[in-house]
């Protein structure tokens, strides 16, 4: 079959260059594939910044995205997939999760403090009968406020890999906070039925408040500066609620969950 040129490529819907591709085999169909779905890489790259400026440049991110991109469409099959979106998506999220961890990206000492201020504020709330500012809680602690704003952040980060569903050489993690649309998370295959029960009534379970951050975060996928904006708080006070919020549900999910 001759290769088709570049404006007869661009005329065809992606099924169509899926299917000719598969077909074909043409480096010049795949390309024109790749080129279509990188705005996914950049959306997701914007969406996990917070997670990963401080020792990776998006422009990293993007480049291995691509690259991620073109292998997944070798491996994309529409008979046993979702959507590539959806495929592509949950491959992009692991591989920056991967880029992360190969980083060694947590400072030393970092799940001393971080334990450190988790008690902390549990005696400061139990003590004032209120959730501790973060003044309070650094003064506490005897440490500088930049430190433990910084401490928190990560904290959320590690928190986000912990919840996320990744695949690493077939070895998933359990727990995903879930969407209103469960079909569009296949990774829900691997869970068994009890599991998810507990995850939705372990959600159930927590504060108005607290289940307001975990929804806008996981499903809404907004950032913490922007969930700040829309719950009228400071963004300190997100980030502390959603700590809250993964503390209860872990312990949820342990007393609950099915091994």
């Amino acid at each position: 079959m001759n290769v088709l040129n570049y404006s007869q490529l661009e005329e065809k819907s992606n099924e169509e260059l899926f299917a000719l591709y598969k077909e074909t085999g043409s480096q010049e169909v795949k390309q024109e594939l790749t080129m279509r779905y990188v705005y996914i890489v950049r959306s997701i790259a914007y969406q996990m910044r917070e997670m990963y400026n401080d020792f990776m440049q998006t422009d990293d991110i993007v480049n291995e995205g691509v690259i991620e991109i073109m292998r997944a469409i070798d491996r994309y099959d529409e008979s046993k997939d979702n959507k590539f979106e959806t495929f592509i998506s949950r491959r992009i999220r692991g591989m920056v999760i991967d880029m992360m961890r190969k980083n060694d990206w947590l400072p030393r000492n970092f799940h001393k403090d971080s334990r450190s201020i988790e008690t902390a504020t549990v005696e400061l709330n139990n003590r004032l009968g209120r959730a501790p500012t973060d003044e309070e809680l650094a003064d506490y602690l005897n440490m500088n406020v930049k430190k433990l704003q910084k401490i928190q952040r990560m904290s959320n980060m590690v928190n986000v890999l912990s919840l996320d569903m990744t695949y690493d050489e077939g070895n998933e993690t359990l727990l995903q906070i879930p969407s209103e649309d469960h079909s569009t998370q296949p990774e829900f295959s691997f869970m068994q039925k009890e599991n998810v029960r507990a995850l939705t009534e372990a959600i159930e379970s927590l504060q108005e408040k607290e289940k307001l951050v975990i929804s806008l975060y996981y499903v809404e996928e907004l950032n913490m500066n922007q969930i700040a904006e829309v719950m009228e708080v400071s963004q300190p006070r997100v980030s502390q609620l959603h700590s809250i919020a993964i503390r209860k549900l872990r312990k949820y999910m342990g007393e609950h969950g099915e091994d």
